[in-house]
């Protein structure tokens, strides 16, 4: 490529003291005892002499340095790509990927051994699209699967809108997330105002607050319906029908790894809005990360569950193959990590206001299935050594961190009415699941009159009785029954069960930061 061709980075640097989520605070942080913002921007700062010798290593390769900022220890330096290139080791080139063309590393990342243990990733290398979005759209009849409790042949008996599911799974009628803000990472795409006032009054619901947030140049650019257009209206009407009283801060940021955890970064450190949860409907199967890139998004997480911070994640539209073809489970990140809410999908049958079955989503091949399964790289947490994990389906049948942790309605044949682009359409995914458990998470929050924070360990503890078990269905290597499972995990959450159970936990003792 191109040897002045301009490139940004961002540099992360190591935590002057490390803020990693131990297993003895997960307890308590789901109880309400967290930090603020300030006092984790305090605790888990860069080193100011870190960064000062970042900053001089940057300069004496000759790029610039455009931004820093310790509290979220994060560097932004640019340059011509020759110079970049030379600093950090690597070959960089233009690759063909379809019919667009990418800029790719070859090598290695280098940094000086000075700075070994100070630089934790450096991130804007490659600009290859990252993540992919969890949506679906309904297309019509699907292939049967045998022992499906209903035929998938059927049509769309009828498509729900988001408050309609939010009644069946008796989520808090009473609360509209007033006094909160629901962020949402969105990698492409983008909304068109008249589109979503259009479809807020068709349901007769104010529209909430809606406001776009801009990182690393990413941009507001609806485009097409079935595109990224759909994932991000997807998004915002699901959360802002859930929780209308709640703002909707939509962060855009380029499909890259350095465009996601920038977002992400982002919205965690935002003390403009305040977001107190967190929706993220993209990702892509473990196998397809950096080690850097899902370390340093594992921590980011880690970080928002130390101020009460939920973060809500997709786990994946095709099954527990994740679209790699390999012929083994694949986990998909950042549903993976530890520190999130992972979310899969199920399909829906019901009538009036009943709700009549509730099964695994697998539609088939073309219709799609909820992603699940045992992580490849996560360990078990703590809070899931009781839940019966089971070994992974992958010869040597790892143990590690299984997800999903939660369940919700996902296949497009019982699918979400949304507007997009100026288009009725019925969508699917574990994208729509993601951001209905937030506007859950923004009404919890008003409720209770704090947040709740990381949800997992009071949901596979005190409040396992407000999460109602599916036991019927596959995605492929992972078959759901009793218990917690690979495809629909402890199952879903009732609204109303998990308030009472977060009212009636005990108070936690603030833990030391």
């Amino acid at each position: 490529m191109s040897g002045d061709e301009w490139i940004e980075l961002t540099i992360r640097v190591r935590a002057a003291r490390p803020t990693a989520l131990p297993e003895a605070f997960a307890a308590a942080a789901a109880y309400g005892a967290h930090l603020t913002r300030d006092e984790l921007r305090s605790a888990g700062t860069a080193d100011p002499a870190d960064v000062s010798s970042v900053e001089a290593f940057l300069r004496s390769a000759g790029l610039e340095v455009v931004d820093a900022s310790p509290a979220e220890r994060r560097i932004v330096a640019a340059g011509p790509s020759a110079a970049v290139g030379a600093a950090f080791g690597v070959e960089l080139r233009r690759f063909r990927l379809g019919s667009s063309e990418v800029r790719g590393r070859v090598g290695p990342i280098l940094v000086p051994a000075t700075l070994a243990d100070v630089i934790e990733g450096v991130f804007g290398l490659d600009d290859r699209p990252q993540a992919n979005a969890h949506f679906r759209v309904y297309e019509g009849p699907l292939e049967d699967q045998p022992g499906r409790a209903w035929p998938a042949t059927a049509p769309v008996a009828r498509s729900f809108s988001p408050p309609e599911i939010a009644r069946l799974y008796d989520f808090l009628t009473d609360a509209d997330g007033s006094g909160q803000a629901i962020a949402l990472i969105e990698l492409g795409g983008g909304y068109r105002s008249g589109d979503l006032a259009a479809w807020f009054s068709g349901l007769g619901i104010s529209q909430p607050d809606v406001r776009a947030v801009l990182v690393d140049g990413g941009r507001n650019a609806p485009g097409s319906p079935t595109g990224a257009d759909g994932e991000v209206m997807l998004d915002i009407e699901v959360a802002g029908s859930v929780a209308p009283g709640a703002r909707v801060v939509v962060y855009f940021a380029p499909n890259t790894d350095r465009g996601f955890l920038d977002a992400i970064t982002r919205a965690i450190h935002d003390t403009e809005n305040r977001p107190s949860v967190i929706s993220i409907s993209w990702g892509g199967p473990e196998s397809a990360w950096t080690d850097q890139a899902m370390k340093a998004m594992d921590q980011a997480f880690a970080e928002a569950a130390l101020i009460g911070l939920t973060v809500t994640c997709a786990s994946g539209d095709n099954g527990s193959d994740d679209r790699v073809g390999d012929g083994r489970a694949h986990a998909d990140f950042p549903a993976s990590s530890p520190n999130v809410l992972a979310c899969g999908g199920t399909r829906i049958k019901a009538s009036a206001a009943t709700l009549d079955d509730e099964v695994a989503w697998n539609d088939g091949p073309s219709g799609g299935s909820t992603g699940g399964g045992v992580s490849d790289v996560f360990d078990r947490p703590a809070w899931q050594a009781t839940a019966g994990i089971p070994a992974s389906a992958n010869p040597g049948q790892r143990v590690g961190r299984g997800l999903p942790d939660v369940a919700g309605d996902a296949s497009p044949a019982s699918g979400y009415a949304v507007r997009v682009d100026g288009e009725s359409l019925v969508f699917g995914g574990t994208s729509a699941v993601a951001p209905l458990n937030a506007g859950l998470v923004a009404c919890l929050n008003q409720r209770l009159g704090r947040p709740v924070g990381f949800l997992n360990p009071v949901l596979y503890g005190p409040a396992r009785g407000s999460v109602r078990d599916i036991t019927s269905g596959s995605n492929g290597a992972y078959a759901a029954g009793p218990g917690w499972d690979a495809c629909t995990g402890l199952g879903r959450i009732d609204g109303r069960q998990l308030l009472a159970a977060l009212e009636a936990a005990p108070g936690a003792p603030r833990p030391s930061s």
